[in-house]
């Protein structure tokens, strides 16, 4: 009987030293953390409960247990990266692409969605489909102007009556209502680019009353209409009236005819912001940008009324007009060498420059590039940027890494890994800590994501842990959808799914809502 006693007291004590140790659903040791907020790196452990990160400091000193242990004494650990503007929507609502890999395996673990003033009227509806369906990654969607001003006025190119305008204020109120972070424009593309200054002003004001922000694929990045300086200048002026945070997506200078004006782009943002104006800006680490040829070669005029180019083309004073303007927009691309086609319909195409398929076709660039647009168009790579200028953009404190990630281009596959092998390790334009909160701490705080992007206590437990001398950017223009390399681990809401570098099949991604 004596033994019988000894042993339940045995088994009490036991039960009740297992109650007083903290219990961690999963534990990160002795790794090099990195912690998105640009301060220097320093070695920690790290404890998660449920989807938080619950502990930061020595366990050793701590009695606990834990689910899953990761000794990371090799490895640097930092916050998952956000991508702020990205093209990902439908891929999110597909029931294979919504695990959204591509960026997973680059390590980001948070994208914004909505970019460019292209959206979903229903964004409430829309953060609803992914939370029964499940998503790959958390995800945030932005109001788009150009979504909206085609809903209420179709492509004309007019100003909207009293009643179109107070329309569209609603709509971006909806919006904002369901939880977007913004409200983003694409002024570049029609019909948004048929909108005059006051008109954006007057629904950024909407956004900004409801605590939202201002994303801008600004209206000129090159010389195609007002020009890059003059564009940059009517984004911070957008801004000062609305009252509203301005971020300018993809921060570039586009095309020969604004070569070198990194200098003078970044100092009309730095005054506005040592006035006391909240200016940022993102960008993606390529030379060439990412389009549609009829996008990147036809006149925003050609763009009213819809885009059947092949009755339009028909008309021969119409293409005659046209001639004039593709001959300049190619001049300013940089010419047909500069254009690389990606995808087509036309597999013939695929692969070779606007020059090569000139060349083969017998035909001057121009009416190559009519016929391949007529024909459905293609996806271009447009070689358009020198690299002293995305370096000069690249280096200042207020600019965070993107993807703009597009079919047919490796940004949506390659974009922060090829920023960490090329511009961190090859070119040493950035140090490993500051591109980090480039990709993390910066762009929550400048997207109103409160509980992300920094290794904090009570932050979201989206962690992960590499080596950086082994990311590795897979993606090119012949194959640009070549998944990333190198995340050992990708910790989404406390849930590893990457585990040691193969995804566990989990769909832990968030609605991320402002």
């Amino acid at each position: 009987m004596k033994n019988i006693y000894a042993i339940l007291l045995l088994a009490l004590l036991g039960l009740s030293a297992c109650q007083n140790k903290e219990e961690f659903d999963l534990v990160i040791l002795k790794g090099t953390i990195i912690d998105g907020t640009g301060e220097e790196s320093y070695t920690a452990d790290l404890a998660i409960k449920n989807d938080t990160i619950a502990f930061i400091g020595d366990l050793s000193q701590l009695s606990y247990v834990a689910k899953q242990e990761v000794d990371a004494s090799s490895y640097m650990v930092t916050p998952g990266f956000i991508d702020p503007h990205t093209h990902a929507m439908d891929d999110l609502s597909d029931s294979v692409k919504n695990k959204n890999l591509n960026y997973l395996m680059q390590g980001v673990t948070t994208v914004v969605t909505g970019s460019d003033g292209g959206s979903v009227l229903q964004i409430g509806e829309k953060f609803k489909e992914w939370e029964e369906q499940g998503i790959g990654t958390n995800a945030a969607i932005m109001v788009g102007h150009r979504t909206i001003r085609q809903r209420v006025m179709s492509m004309r190119d007019e100003e909207p009556t009293a009643e179109e305008l107070r329309n569209m204020k609603t709509l971006v109120a909806r919006g904002m209502d369901d939880g977007a972070l913004g409200f983003s424009t694409g002024l570049y593309y029609a019909p948004a680019s048929f909108a005059s200054t006051e008109e954006v002003i007057e629904l950024a004001k909407v956004a900004a009353e409801k605590g939202g922000m201002y994303d801008a694929h600004i209206r000129d990045e090159s010389s195609y209409n007002i020009g890059l300086l003059a564009a940059i200048e009517e984004t911070l002026e957008i801004g000062r009236q609305a009252n509203i945070l301005v971020n300018i997506s993809h921060i570039k200078c586009l095309g020969v005819d604004v070569w070198g004006q990194s200098a003078q782009a970044v100092e009309l943002v730095a005054n506005a912001r040592a006035a006391g104006q909240r200016v940022t800006a993102d960008q993606y680490p390529y030379r060439a940008s990412g389009t549609h040829l009829d996008k990147a070669l036809l006149p925003r005029w050609a763009f009213a009324d819809g885009l059947d180019f092949e009755t339009k083309f028909r008309d021969q004073a119409y293409v005659r007009r046209l001639r004039v303007d593709v001959l300049e927009n190619l001049r300013r691309r940089g010419g047909p060498e500069s254009l690389l086609m990606t995808f087509s319909r036309n597999k013939e195409i695929q692969g070779k420059t606007l020059a090569e398929v000139s060349e083969a076709w017998n035909m001057d660039p121009v009416e190559t590039a009519l016929k391949i647009i007529e024909n459905g168009s293609a996806t271009v790579a447009s070689y358009n940027m020198q690299e002293e200028d995305i370096h000069y953009f690249m280096k200042q404190d207020w600019v965070m890494t993107s993807s703009d990630g597009t079919n047919a281009h490796p940004r949506k596959y390659g974009s922060f890994p090829k920023k960490i092998r090329e511009h961190v390790f090859d070119k040493k334009v950035l140090s490993l800590e500051d591109m980090i909160r480039r990709s993390t701490g910066l762009t929550a705080e400048t997207f109103g994501v409160a509980d992300r992007g920094k290794i904090l206590e009570g932050y979201k437990a989206d962690i992960l842990v590499f080596r950086p001398e082994e990311i590795k950017d897979n993606a090119d223009f012949i194959e640009p959808d070549k998944l990333a390399e190198g995340m050992h681990w990708v910790v989404l809401n406390g849930q590893v799914v990457v585990d040691e570098g193969t995804f566990q099949g989990k769909l832990a991604g968030q609605v991320v809502r402002r």
